[in-house]
């Protein structure tokens, strides 16, 4: 199978960012069975935890909009979930990152056993997820450096399992490459957190209002309904968002790095087996 066609999951080239946008989505369909089942667990464990949260700060689904009279419960609330948020598409971007580097390499052969143990990682794609947590926990507090976070720790676990370095050179390591080209991967990664908060929200609202229109929304349900519904949500949006850090670490690799150029030589010497790393090239 060619590996610059439309079915490729990450063709290899530079792309535009509906490209990878597109990318993004269709690697998580290509590995959807093993993505799913982890990041509903995942979510379903963010919601058991920040369900104390919400009743102090006194929201409720499905959008949990602020009470102004206890702001500071709130925040805290912000601040917790935005760092879960950022674990789960990190630890989640531990298998997205593996299947991407593996397609790219060979776009015909079948990706399995990528929850096995054996070269996975777990132990420094686990730091790194809790590095990039705090951070984001920290960066939350101040609102505004939120976006700062959003926009440069994608590159955690893609640079712990490609180029097999460890949680604290992956920090530095995914800040370098979200910088470079002007900042262009940082953007990307912004532009495709907002537009899938306003797809979570969006759904989230609809199914509560659109349940509601017709007597269906039993109010003594209405909070673990919203878990549930938001875990669900959250499990297809955290998984494209680990896809998108994934094939926008590999192809701001093949515009910098000339990863491209490095896997060609590779296969004509039939020495590939895997996505080569940045200690490789």
């Amino acid at each position: 199978m060619s590996d610059a066609g439309p079915t490729a999951v990450l063709p290899m080239r530079p792309l535009t960012v509906g490209e990878l946008l597109d990318s993004a989505v269709l690697l998580f369909r290509h590995q959807a069975r093993t993505l799913l089942p982890v990041a509903v667990g995942l979510a379903a464990s963010e919601q058991l935890l920040l369900y104390p949260l919400r009743l102090v700060a006194g929201v409720a689904p499905p959008g949990y909009l602020p009470d102004f009279d206890n702001l500071s419960a709130y925040w805290l609330l912000l601040a917790v979930g935005a760092a879960c948020e950022i674990t789960i598409i990190a630890l989640l971007g531990n298998v997205a990152a593996r299947a991407a580097g593996a397609l790219l390499v060979d776009p015909g052969t079948p990706v399995r056993g990528l929850l096995r143990p054996a070269g996975a990682r777990y132990g420094p794609s686990l730091a790194a997820a809790a590095i990039g947590g705090l951070l984001m926990f920290l960066a939350a507090l101040v609102m505004p450096a939120w976006v700062v976070a959003v926009a440069l720790l994608g590159g955690l676990t893609p640079a712990v399992v490609l180029d097999r370095v460890g949680p604290f050179r992956a920090l530095g390591r995914s800040v370098s490459v979200a910088l470079r080209i002007s900042g262009r991967a940082a953007g990307i990664r912004v532009l495709g957190y907002l537009v899938w908060w306003i797809l979570r929200v969006g759904l989230a609202i609809g199914v509560f209002a659109g349940l509601d229109g017709v007597g269906l929304l039993d109010p003594t349900w209405i909070v673990p309904f919203g878990a549930v519904l938001w875990t669900a949500i959250n499990a297809v949006a955290y998984n494209v968002l680990a896809c998108l850090d994934a094939v926008v670490y590999l192809e701001t690799r093949i515009r910098t790095e000339g990863m491209d150029i490095a896997i060609a030589q590779a296969r004509r010497t039939g020495r590939l087996r895997t996505a080569p790393s940045a200690a490789d090239q």
